[in-house]
């Protein structure tokens, strides 16, 4: 297998930003006097990206304000650490850097927002790498369906059986499997809870970036 491009996923895989989102989430409906629920986002069908959880949120807890405001209060929230707490995962722009010299187109397909991704990719120093990034604000069905992935394969002019995705997440393992894609799952603990399902159904599974890179070198090089 040769493949021409890689897509990441962003929260979780390249970025260590999940708890960050669980304090918004907590801090969020805080606000309002609502406490979270328990396995909040388990009640969440067909999609996870940005407007399809504002729709829930909205929904589920009867908030008053548009599915607008309610994205743009969470981007409020979340911009400050995006711009200035949230790293880039161990390893992660070495394989980066190795990708862009050996010629490998490189996308971004992550369920957040446009403007919070940009911010954190733009704060890493790793924003330029990227010819594509395609986001939950946008109007396309989130992961697990395939049409994030498929927008930044046609984005990269590129087959979907050229690209391997790298996820952290069942949804997201699943949305590149549904796009007749390669996947390689990541590991992060805040998807420790569904990692024996996600090993079942990836292509290659690392504990780590060092891990990821050595497969990735074998299928460049």
């Amino acid at each position: 297998m040769h493949i021409k491009a890689v897509i990441f996923d962003l929260d979780g895989t390249l970025i260590d930003s999940m708890q960050v989102w669980l304090r918004v989430d907590k801090e969020y409906l805080g606000k309002r006097n609502i406490s979270v629920p328990d396995n909040l986002f388990s009640q969440v069908e067909g999609g996870n990206n940005f407007i399809e959880i504002a729709h829930f949120f909205k929904e589920k807890f009867d908030l008053s304000e548009s599915i607008d405001e309610i994205m743009s209060e969470w981007t409020e929230m979340v911009a400050y650490h995006y711009e200035h707490d949230v790293k880039l995962k161990p390893g992660a722009k070495q394989l980066l850097e190795y990708l862009r010299k050996n010629n490998v187109k490189m996308g971004i397909g992550t369920s957040n927002s446009l403007p919070l991704a940009k911010i954190v990719l733009k704060a890493n120093e790793v924003l330029e790498f990227f010819d594509s990034i395609v986001a939950g604000c946008e109007e396309v069905r989130g992961k697990p369906f395939p049409d994030i992935f498929k927008t930044v394969a046609n984005h990269l002019d590129v087959k979907p059986e050229e690209c391997v995705v790298i996820e952290d997440v069942l949804a997201g393992v699943q949305a590149a499997k549904n796009a007749n894609m390669k996947v390689y799952g990541i590991y992060d603990k805040n998807s420790e809870h569904e990692k024996g399902q996600i090993k079942k159904q990836v292509d290659f599974y690392a504990e780590n970036f060092r891990e990821l890179l050595g497969k990735i070198k074998t299928i460049v090089e």
